[in-house]
C-alpha cells in the first residue's frame, strides 16, 4: 500500500500503537476492488512511501478491518467528495491498517534488483497503482530482504 509520507509516514502510524488508521481517499476502481475482494483483517501489508526524495518500503502493517464506504466521497469539503457517491449507493471503500513494525528503507532500485521479484505488480513499468496485490513468494522475499522472519 503506497501513502505519502506527509499524509501518514510510518513513524507517525507507529506513534499510534493498536490504533487504525483509516486508508481513506483511494479513487482507482482496481485499487478498491483489491481491497473489496481480496483483503482480510491480518492480512500484511508492505507499507509503501510513495512521492518523496526516496520511494521505497517503509515498514509492515496488517489490514485491520473489512473493506467499507470511505466517508470522505460524501463530504464536500473534502479533496476525495465524489459528488456520484451516496451513503446509500457507496462508490468507494477502504480498510483500516494497523502498525506492525518500522524497518529499514527497502527502495526500488534494491527490489528491482532481486530476480525474484522480477513479477511484483509495484515494479511493472507504467504502473500507478496506490495498492497492489503481493503474492506469498514475494512477501517472504521482501521479508527476507528486510532481515525479517516475522512480520510481528
Amino acid at each position: 500500500m503506497k501513502i505519502e509520507p506527509d499524509e501518514c509516514s510510518i513513524d507517525e502510524l507507529a506513534r499510534l500503537p493498536g490504533q487504525t488508521v483509516a486508508w481513506t481517499g483511494v479513487r482507482n476502481y482496481q485499487a478498491r476492488n483489491f481491497m473489496r475482494d481480496a483483503m482480510r483483517i491480518g492480512d500484511g501489508v508492505l507499507y509503501y512511501h510513495s512521492s518523496c526524495p526516496e520511494p521505497g518500503i517503509a515498514g509492515l502493517a496488517e489490514v485491520a478491518s473489512p473493506a467499507y464506504p470511505d466517508a470522505t466521497q460524501f463530504d464536500a469539503a473534502s479533496p476525495y467528495f465524489d459528488p456520484k457517491a451516496s451513503p446509500a449507493a457507496p462508490r468507494w471503500l477502504h480498510v483500516d491498517v494497523r502498525f506492525v513494525r518500522r524497518t529499514r528503507q527497502l527502495g526500488l532500485a534494491e527490489l528491482r534488483s532481486h530476480p525474484e521479484l522480477a513479477g511484483m505488480a509495484l515494479l511493472r513499468p507504467g504502473n500507478r497503482l496506490s495498492i497492489t496485490p503481493v503474492t506469498l513468494a514475494e512477501w517472504q522475499a521482501v521479508l527476507a530482504l528486510l532481515g525479517v522472519t516475522e512480520p510481528a
